[in-house]
Formats: C-alpha cells, structure tokens, sequence
C-alpha cells in the first residue's frame, strides 16, 4: 500500500509520513469483537513504573484476534479489511458459513469477497490455516504456531513471513523473519502467505505530538542526566559516556549484548541462530 507525504505546513507535518489507507473497506469494528482494555501506564500493582515511557494515548478497544484457527472445516468469507490500534498490520473480518464472526491477520493480496477456511483438509491458497505437516516444502507462511493449540507465536508484523525449509519425522524447519532457522511440530497450524501492509516501515511520525497519541512518553537520553541517575550522566558540558560500551540505567551492557537465558530449554529446537 502506498504512503503519503504531508505537506510541511505546520513543523509537526514537515517530515512526516502517513499510510493512504486505502486497503481499508470501513473504518467501523464489529462490536461483538471489541474488548476494553485497561492501561497500566507503565506501573506494576505498586504503583510503581516497572515500564519506561508507557503513558497516556488516545482511547482505543482491542480486537479480539483469532490466533488459533481452529474453526475446521467451515468456510468463511472475507467481509472487510480493518484498522487495528494494537498492531501495524491490518485485521479482515471473516463471516462464517454458521454466522459467527472472527478476525484474523489480513494477508497480503486478500480481498474482500475471498474465500478463507482452516482445517487438515483446507487447500493450500492464500489465508487458509491448516497444519505444517499438509503445507508443501518452500511454502510462504504466517501466524506461525510454536506448539499445536497454543495459538500463533511467530511471523505476526506486517509485512513478515517465515519460510517452510524442510520436513523431517515429527518437526519441521523454519526461516524465521529474523533470519532464525527454527524446528516447528509439524502439527502446529500456520497460515499460508505474507502478511499485509508492506509500508507499515517506511511511516515517519514526525512530531512528539503523534508519539504521546500512540501512548509514548518522552525518552531523554543518559548523557544530559546526573550521575545518579544514569551511568552515563555527569561532566562539565557535552562528554562521552566514559566506559567501553553503552549500558542501561541499571548497568547492564546494551547495543549487542545477549540477555537470553542460558541453558534454555527451547534452545534445542533452534538449528541457526539469526546472528
């Protein structure tokens, strides 16, 4: 989908860069789906910030999303392509052949109009979620499963996909978007195709305005402060952080440094690391 540049007359729309929005087929969610959401701004049941810069937003309702797929055998039909406030990449509606209603991720080249179905024995075509075991080797996928039942885990930005490399026995190997090559059970469900709204990366927010709408509180960096507030902060003027490498607030190396758990149980199932 194409984006649009603003033009520059205020300082706020100088830079900036929008979506067109015009995939979108209605601006109004089915209600049936909507959840109210509490927000936390960044604070634990203290009271206390226990996330950084998490505060304010406009309103907005979550869309309960069908990550599972698990309405075998019932075709359904795309019936719109919507906003979704939670993620940058767009939802479709889909109507079932019983009546009921749920969304999914909308793939990219969907329409409205489409025919969509889950199960064992769905074809392999665009939209359908079936298990790894029936989707052919070098097949694009999404809505990646990382245990049957359990829901999608991988490949569920706008514009990722994941790979089918290679079956063997009871796992699959995937490519991940992060270059990861990973073993999947071959009865996890994935859903064929690349996730829509490829420009989703090329959008500029261009003021601090459109950051607080999106629920973004300021983030100020760790040389202008003291040194106790941050490790970096301190010096007469404008002075280097004084240590071999960045750190957080707390200390811990940043930029490069691995923080994933030793010895991690999932660790057998990944072949290649994406490094």
């Amino acid at each position: 989908m194409p984006v649009k540049q603003r033009r520059s007359l205020t300082n706020g729309q100088r830079f900036r860069v929008d979506l067109d929005y015009s995939e979108l087929t209605t601006s109004s969610p089915e209600k049936s789906l909507l959840v109210k959401v509490r927000k936390t701004g960044g604070r634990d049941w203290r009271g206390r910030i226990s996330s950084r810069h998490i505060g304010g937003g406009n309103k907005k309702l979550y869309r309960m999303v069908d990550f599972k797929r698990n309405k075998d055998g019932v075709p359904a039909k795309v019936a719109s392509i919507e906003y979704d406030p939670f993620r940058n990449s767009f939802i479709a509606l889909l109507k079932y052949l019983d009546g009921e209603k749920r969304y999914i991720l909308a793939p990219l080249g969907i329409k409205v109009g489409d025919a969509v179905e889950s199960g064992p024995n769905a074809d392999v075509k665009l939209g359908n979620a079936l298990p790894i075991k029936n989707i052919p080797v070098g097949t694009m996928i999404h809505n990646i499963e990382i245990s049957a039942g359990a829901g999608a885990a991988f490949a569920r930005s706008a514009g990722s996909f994941a790979s089918l490399v290679a079956k063997e026995g009871r796992y699959a190997t995937i490519r991940l978007p992060s270059g990861e090559q990973r073993l999947v059970h071959i009865d996890c469900r994935a859903t064929v195709g690349q996730i829509g709204n490829l420009d989703a990366k090329n959008v500029v927010l261009g003021s601090a305005g459109k950051m607080r709408h999106l629920g973004r509180r300021p983030s100020v960096r760790g040389v202008v402060m003291n040194p106790c507030d941050h490790p970096h902060g301190g010096g007469e003027g404008r002075s280097p952080i004084g240590m071999p490498s960045p750190v957080t607030p707390w200390g811990k190396p940043t930029l490069g440094y691995r923080t994933r758990k030793k010895r991690k149980i999932s660790d057998r199932f990944i072949i290649m690391r994406r490094a």
